[in-house]
C-alpha cells in the first residue's frame, strides 16, 4: 500500500480573502482596459495582468509554494516556451 497523501499546509483565512480580493480587482482592472482602452493597449493590458493572476492562483490555490524545486522549474519553463510563442505570433501579427 502507498503512504497517505500528506496534507498541505492550512493558510488563514486572512489571506485567502487578500488573494481573493486581489483576483477581483485583477479581474476589474482586466474589463476597464478592455473597455476603455480597446485594441492594442487592452490587449497589452490582458497580457501583462492575466499571468498576475496565473501565479496568484498557482501560488496560494494550487500551493505551487509547497512544492519541489523540479516542478516550479517545469512551470516555469513551459511559461517561458508559452511567452515565446505568444510574442513571435505577436510579431507575425503586426507584420500582417
Amino acid at each position: 500500500m502507498s503512504a497517505p497523501p500528506t496534507p498541505h499546509a492550512e493558510l488563514p483565512a486572512r489571506t485567502l480573502v487578500g488573494v481573493w480580493s486581489a483576483l477581483v480587482a485583477l479581474t476589474g482592472a482586466l474589463v476597464a482596459a478592455n473597455r476603455y482602452a480597446p485594441g492594442n493597449p487592452g490587449i497589452v493590458a490582458t497580457m501583462v495582468i492575466t499571468p498576475a493572476k496565473v501565479s496568484l492562483v498557482l501560488w496560494y490555490f494550487m500551493h505551487l509554494r509547497e512544492e519541489g524545486r523540479a516542478v516550479r522549474y517545469m512551470l516555469l519553463t513551459a511559461a517561458c516556451t508559452i511567452t515565446i510563442f505568444v510574442g513571435l505570433l505577436m510579431l507575425d501579427y503586426s507584420f500582417r
